[in-house]
């Protein structure tokens, strides 16, 4: 927050009443982690761009596909379910662990976890605990 804070000239104490404000408006999504409470105001993990055209549209050719695969899945998810930051992982929804990646993401980060599951990009169908990205479209 306090780099971030200095790049665009505001004290970093104003940045989460921003992130609130563009959160409460549609811009981005903020991925929270499962502290509750009084101590889990402010422990945002990641920001979001809430839709994934906004990145293409601000990265140019430099845009990450990691990012966006892991934007489109928190975007389409949100929007049914809690969607909280993994200690092992990239998300975990309801006690399921999920880690987002290319059609060669491995099964490494969710080895420890109960109940993991690998989404994959650039594949047509699932197996065992692996889901296509695509189907995270299909819910709403």
């Amino acid at each position: 927050m306090e780099s971030l804070g200095a790049v665009i000239g505001v004290s970093r104490n104003v940045l989460p009443d921003y992130f609130l404000y563009m959160e409460q408006a549609g811009m981005i999504g903020q991925l929270r982690n499962d502290t509750g409470g009084i101590r889990g105001l402010g422990k945002v993990e990641k920001v979001y761009l809430d839709n994934t055209n906004l990145a293409y549209i601000l990265g140019h050719e430099s845009t990450d596909i990691g990012n966006i695969r892991e934007t489109f899945f928190y975007n389409q998810m949100r929007v049914t379910t809690d969607v909280i930051s993994s200690r092992i992982s990239d998300f975990e929804i309801d006690g399921k662990t999920f880690e987002v990646g290319g059609k060669k993401k491995k099964q490494i980060q969710i080895q420890d976890a109960d109940q993991g599951y690998v989404v994959k990009d650039d594949i047509e169908t699932g197996y065992g605990n692996i889901i296509p990205l695509w189907h995270f479209g299909l819910t709403y």
